[in-house]
């Protein structure tokens, strides 16, 4: 069999029973005589040992079946207890080493030193290879080989009534040839049996010897049959799970694309203009359909994450002693898968926070998702003790974040962002998971990286909210197009609340901050020149205004030109330009122009300080 074929498909299909496994440890942990989860969960380690042992990975299908003879003991006695859970919880993390170690073709880990943690409150079946002499009791069938004498006529009927004994053994899984060849008239002299029994072998082995017309019986270990390859190296890359019916989709696509093509090429040949037009605009319709179909390969659930976040809850939880309820809404909410992949850290940061610093002895940790428009908003919310704004301000001071002055008037959404500053921490004491001042910082910057924004929400008494606004994609993304300085700049259309034009005489002035008002309410203005440090333009007859909302609040970008909107495929720039603060990529336009995609929170960020 070619292994590697089928490799990215074993992977990506193992990993996913690793994680709902860890979703029904996590749920049976609360209610351990779930008879329904430990059935689950027995599936689940019995695909995967299935799997393995398919693709002859044999330390991977070991563990597994030592997963599934514990599991089936569990079922036997209708409940699971908590040293179970935590065995199979460590167990589940080898298997995860294990399957790195395929992704890298390197050789699967030895298995044996954990082995010798197995709990000893129940006794384990037998070790999957077992001995030839020993019961089949444990194994999910063992294959038994038979052989004809040469001389023996209809060796199709005889095999029915050899493989009729065989189910007097045991249960039989299957034949080679099938029941169903043979009474089609098979003639084959040899007959592969995969039999699940409680006997010996040995015992089964004296019970074919009875049959005369049987030369010779063999009894397979797994171990035997399996063959040492050296895998060949092949890139690994990241794989998704594609529907037939999405398939479908994209094959049609291409060929209306093939004919758009021929029909845009004949037009132009012909100097058909009228039909070049008509050409042009199904081209438009065409591709705007295959951005849809590819954007809707790319999205993926936030229930990925949901069940290693609950582990993560647990395992936090028993350690600081603790009792901490998990709960989760909108998991079905999507993202690009690239960004839920970077979901991951910042979510298992903010959870730390919230159990280490958030709820004392008990309370609720509730992960929240919902759409806004063009975005997705995941919100970690704990109801512990929350932040206290005057530790942070103290802690500030100390750290010369702050003087005296700023002390007194800053606002408590800016006063929360200092908790984002590096080595920013307000624990007294250094335990495994805080106060070495690092946790918020990564968690602001991930989020930044994938085009987001983090809000922080907190009341003393009543705990705390951290908000992640996320663009639903990375890619291919909508724009609104500005220029300054003569320079085409955009701006995700999500970070825009309204374009306006207005006249020099609807600026007010505040002191020395010029402020406009939008819809009853004062907005300050800030120029896009000045903060680019671009030089001061001649005065405009009318304003163009970007009303926008950065650092919590909304304020009015003040540009030279609304230039308009356009759907852009963004590109990350390479090193070392991708370290340029406030860009976050760039496009290029279908004139050929490249225009740099603003990180307006980060250049907001640098005129402040």
């Amino acid at each position: 069999m070619d292994v590697l074929k089928f490799r990215e498909m074993f992977l990506a299909e193992a990993a996913e029973h690793l994680q709902m496994m860890v979703d029904i440890l996590v749920q049976l942990d609360s209610d351990p005589e779930d008879q329904d989860g430990i059935d689950a969960l027995f599936r689940e380690a019995h695909s995967i040992k299935g799997m393995a042992a398919t693709m002859e990975y044999a330390e991977t299908a070991r563990l597994a079946h030592h997963l599934e003879d514990r599991l089936d003991i569990c079922r036997k006695q209708g409940r699971i207890s908590g040293v179970e859970i935590d065995w199979l919880l460590e167990a589940n993390d080898l298997l995860k080493l294990l399957l790195e170690d395929i992704r890298n073709d390197s050789t699967e880990r030895s298995i044996e030193s954990f082995l010798g943690t197995i709990p000893q409150e129940s006794e384990a079946c037998p070790p999957l290879e077992g001995k030839a002499d020993g019961p089949l009791e444990c194994d999910q069938g063992q294959q038994i080989q038979l052989r004809l004498r040469d001389t023996v006529v209809a060796p199709g009927a005889r095999f029915m009534v050899l493989l009729k004994r065989f189910s007097d053994f045991g249960t039989v899984l299957g034949s080679t040839p099938s029941a169903e060849e043979l009474l089609q008239g098979g003639e084959s002299l040899h007959l592969a049996v995969t039999l699940k029994s409680d006997l010996f072998q040995q015992q089964i082995h004296d019970q074919l010897l009875k049959y005369s017309e049987v030369e010779e019986i063999t009894f397979v270990d797994e171990a035997e049959v399996k063959k040492e390859k050296q895998p060949e190296k092949r890139p690994s890359g990241k794989t998704v799970r594609v529907s037939t019916e999405l398939l479908d989709h994209f094959i049609n696509l291409t060929g209306e694309l093939i004919t758009n093509r021929n029909q845009l090429q004949n037009a132009l040949r012909e100097r058909q203009w009228e039909e070049l037009d008509d050409g042009v605009g199904q081209l438009v319709r065409l591709v705007k359909n295959l951005h849809h179909q590819v954007l809707q390969v790319r999205m993926v659930s936030l229930q990925g994450l949901t069940g290693r976040l609950s582990r993560t809850v647990r395992d936090l939880a028993r350690n600081h002693k603790k009792e901490i309820e998990f709960q989760v809404v909108g998991a079905e909410i999507e993202l690009d898968r690239a960004i839920v992949e970077e979901l991951t850290d910042p979510l298992v940061h903010m959870i730390r926070n919230a159990i280490d610093h958030g709820i004392e002895e008990k309370g609720t940790i509730t992960l929240k998702a919902w759409r806004e428009r063009d975005q997705v908003l995941v919100q970690v919310a704990d109801d512990g003790c929350g932040i206290d704004p005057d530790k942070i301000r103290q802690r500030a001071l100390e750290k010369g974040l702050l003087n005296p002055s700023q002390a007194q008037t800053i606002r408590d959404y800016d006063l929360f962002q200092l908790i984002c500053q590096p080595g920013f921490s307000t624990a007294d004491e250094i335990s495994e998971t805080s106060g070495r001042g690092v946790g918020m910082d990564v968690v602001k910057t991930a989020i930044e990286r994938v085009g987001g924004l983090l809000l922080i929400d907190s009341s003393p008494g009543e705990g705390a909210r951290i908000t992640l606004k996320l663009p639903i994609s990375l890619a291919i993304i909508r724009v609104l197009i500005v220029e300054c300085d003569g320079s085409w700049m955009a701006m995700p259309i999500t970070r825009v609340v309204q374009t306006v034009e207005i006249s020099p005489d609807e600026v007010q002035s505040s002191g020395k901050q010029l402020m406009i008002n939008y819809q009853d309410e004062l907005l300050p203005m800030l120029s896009l020149r000045k903060i680019l440090k671009r030089p001061q333009g001649s005065p405009p007859e009318t304003i163009p205004l970007v009303v926008t909302e950065v650092m919590g609040r909304k304020v009015g970008l003040v540009v030279d030109r609304l230039v308009g909107q356009r759907e852009v495929f963004i590109q990350r720039l390479p090193a070392p330009f991708d370290q340029i603060r406030g860009c976050n990529g760039g496009t290029i336009l279908g004139d050929g122009q490249i225009v740099f995609l603003l990180d307006l929170q980060s250049l907001f960020e640098r005129r402040r300080s």
